[in-house]
């Protein structure tokens, strides 16, 4: 008989689901460097089959989260603070041909998407609602993966958008980080509505230095 977690999922959509259980449990420190993860551990705690379980231990290893080693298993590798900081510094790179892109290629209705989405995090700026403002951030940032029309660059940066959201912790200061946040995504915002590329390079740039030094990256502590 599936369990709860299992009857309720595909087949696909339970290997994702496990996928990003556990790849969660490794970005935040639940699973650690070493720990080993066995099949049928995973299968007790997760109520799952094995099937699910081998799919994604597969994937995570492609993603370099875990390494599977002949004879003894799989065990966690994780992201070391360098990791962390190499993404941050991939991701600028890759965002900031996204945004050079998607002003040149941006459609009218992608546009008023993209309107629609800055509007929202005016919206949960001035409700404080930082949980909310985080989800219309990554919204924001795909729409722009999809303004510039290119399947690849979408998919590296949603893998990145991944590590991020689950590596990020609270900030300390609420208010200060959504007025900043937002008015990093403002400037962003009015490039795409001027058409003007060069603005939104900087502008891009700017949020993606200030994002690092929010996660506290900068000097290697997470």
């Amino acid at each position: 008989m599936l369990s709860d977690f299992e009857s309720n999922q595909s087949g696909g959509s339970l290997s994702a689901s496990l996928l990003s259980l556990l790849r969660e449990d490794i970005l935040k420190g639940r699973l650690v460097k070493g720990d080993k993860l066995a099949e049928q551990r995973i299968c007790t705690e997760y109520k799952v089959s094995r099937t699910p379980v081998r799919e994604a231990l597969k994937q995570l290893e492609i993603e370099g989260l875990i390494e599977n080693i002949p004879n003894r298993g799989a065990f966690v590798v994780g992201f070391s603070p360098q990791d962390l900081q190499d993404i941050y510094e991939l991701r600028k790179v890759y965002e900031i041909i996204a945004v050079r892109w998607g002003i040149e290629r941006i459609t009218k209705t992608e546009l008023e998407q993209l309107e629609e989405a800055y509007e929202f995090m005016e919206f949960y700026t001035n409700k404080r609602d930082y949980s909310k403002m985080l989800n219309i951030n990554a919204k924001f940032h795909e729409l722009i993966y999809q303004s510039s029309h290119s399947r690849l660059l979408g998919q590296i940066l949603s893998a990145y958008q991944i590590y991020i959201q689950q590596t990020r912790e609270m900030s300390a200061n609420v208010d200060d980080y959504l007025n900043e946040v937002l008015n990093e995504h403002r400037e962003i915002y009015e490039s795409f509505l001027q058409k003007d590329v060069e603005k939104g390079v900087s502008a891009m740039a700017r949020h993606l230095d200030n994002a690092k030094k929010r996660a506290k990256l900068v000097d290697g502590a997470k």
